[in-house]
């Protein structure tokens, strides 16, 4: 999907710390928001889901079997070109049993698309499929048809780019079918089509936002039935998923929204929390006015709670990326919610340090990733997390995790180090934290930061060197990075493209280890 990245308004930035480590702006989260989003789609939850049946008939699977690809392909190919025909002939068709003849030929089709690894979407498209299933979802058509017509299209949607795109006649009236005057199951199965569609990218999200999709499903997501409210916030997370915060913020002000919100994360089915989640990661990662309204709402305790009692990776990965974003945006969070002494940031602490011990690396991405939100609050947020088992556990993985997961570790023990400053002033130390991470052998890691090809990772690693080099008592800081090869490390930026870069390792350079450098000893 091509997600571009937006923009940020200042009024996203916190301004209860300003250092050069700390970094919770709004880009960031929206940056983050579009790499979750690629991530579910490419491993975690697929964005496109296929409609599949329950059962299949055990000759069918084992004639099948016997087939190569090349031949199960033909032959599936030479079905749906068949059923198509099939189709053309019910419309047409006026005698006895007409109706019931409409139902078994878009049921032969419904099958078709739904029980191969290989669905024969392309040959159905060329034979004519949309045309006619867009005749089959008219209003006054029974239910059942209607409901094969939509599964059909819905199975169309997980296909291909250009096969999802070919459904575009089709979307005015499944838009339509999500309205009270479509059953329950119609509008279900309509609405799981629309979020296919809608996961495919901004082209096709902006057109299904134009025809006025959000509404209804928005009223889909209110509904006390598990299985529609967990399709409609499937298709509302994969709607609003940006790059523009207009669809999020429309949906935090349709009225039930944050109560239907708050009504399913208080439920026991995790399939139904986990979709709606997600919703809360894109309301949270792209709308201001919604991050105002879900931190003062309980939300957040309902994460907090989901964080410490589950242990679903499907479940936690949305739930840590909506913390993370809410910590980020918002200090009413820090300051009123996750209180220092109360029992929802005693519970978010554990939960975020069983993420870390997890053997699941996206877990313990997430859990730094909002350990980073937090250590940026005020000095006792800072005291709580460095007096944790948190801090030894992200120590460890600075030196031994994959790049992406050392690299928000390093974040968060940046901003242990520096206490919150005000308006531009440059920020002081936090002493006692920045000596026992440089006793812990952290500086090694920060350095090997500097030296990756990642311009945000060596910026990362040349701030904790300045703390360290500022920070440490006795004028050790310099000899410390020597001794572990930072001055070589910093000297790779002397001739670098990016100016910042260059200005910033050469002015360390030349600040701590000058003319007069070595001269007291």
């Amino acid at each position: 999907m091509a997600d571009e990245d937006v923009s940020p308004q200042s009024s996203y930035h916190r301004d209860a710390i300003k250092t050069s480590v700390h970094n919770t702006s709004a880009q960031r989260r929206r940056q983050l928001a579009v790499a979750v989003g690629k991530e579910r789609r490419e491993a975690l939850i697929r964005t496109k889901r296929l409609c599949r049946e329950a059962h299949f008939d055990d000759n069918e699977a084992s004639l099948e079997g016997d087939m190569n690809i090349e031949e199960e392909r033909a032959v599936l190919n030479a079905q749906a070109s068949q059923i198509i025909e099939d189709l053309k002939s019910a419309t047409t068709y006026q005698g006895k049993g007409a109706a019931q003849k409409k139902v078994e030929a878009l049921r032969a089709l419904r099958r078709l698309l739904s029980k191969s690894e290989f669905p024969p979407v392309k040959a159905a498209l060329q034979a004519g499929a949309v045309p006619l299933l867009v005749q089959y979802l008219s209003f006054g058509s029974p239910d059942e048809q209607l409901l094969e017509a939509a599964w059909c299209l819905t199975n169309i949607a997980a296909g291909e780019p250009e096969e999802t795109k070919s459904l575009v006649p089709a979307l005015p009236l499944l838009v339509a079918h999500l309205g009270e005057k479509s059953s329950v199951p119609v509008a279900e199965q309509c609405a799981w089509a629309l979020g296919n569609v809608a996961g495919e990218g901004d082209e096709l999200r902006n057109i299904l936002l134009a025809q006025g999709a959000l509404l209804p499903l928005a009223r889909l997501m209110m509904s006390n039935k598990g299985s529609t409210a967990r399709t409609a916030s499937w298709a509302l997370s994969n709607l609003i998923k940006g790059p523009q915060p207009n669809a999020a913020t429309e949906l935090i002000r349709i009225k039930g929204v944050l109560d239907a919100i708050i009504q399913h994360l208080r439920n026991l089915d995790d399939e139904l929390v986990t979709e709606v989640a997600w919703v809360v990661v894109y309301l949270s990662a792209l709308s201001e006015a919604a991050v105002g309204l879900l931190v003062k709402s309980d939300v957040v305790h309902l994460l907090v709670g989901k964080l410490a009692a589950s242990e679903r990776l499907h479940l936690l990965i949305p739930v840590l990326r909506s913390l993370g974003n809410l910590v980020a945006a918002d200090s009413y969070m820090t300051d009123k919610v996750l209180v220092v002494g109360h029992n929802t940031t005693d519970q978010i602490l554990l939960g975020l340090i069983k993420c870390l011990k997890s053997e699941h690396r996206v877990l313990k991405k997430e859990a730094a990733w909002v350990l980073s939100n937090i250590a940026a609050g005020s000095v006792g947020h800072k005291e709580l997390i460095f007096s944790s088992e948190a801090t030894p556990l992200m120590i460890h993985l600075l030196s031994s995790a994959p790049f992406d997961i050392r690299k928000e570790v390093a974040y968060t023990l940046g901003n242990l180090c520096v206490a919150p400053a005000k308006n531009a002033e440059q920020p002081s130390v936090i002493v006692h934290h920045l000596v026992a991470l440089v006793n812990r052998e952290c500086i090694s890691g920060f350095i090997h930061l500097v030296r990756s090809a990642d311009i945000q990772s060596a910026k990362l690693g040349l701030q904790f060197l300045e703390l360290v080099m500022r920070g440490m008592p006795n004028r050790e800081g310099p000899k410390l990075v020597e001794r572990e090869d930072g001055i070589d490390a910093m000297e790779r930026f002397q001739f670098h493209e990016n100016e910042e870069m260059r200005t910033m390792a050469n002015g360390l350079v030349d600040k701590y280890f000058g003319e007069d450098y070595g001269l007291d000893e």
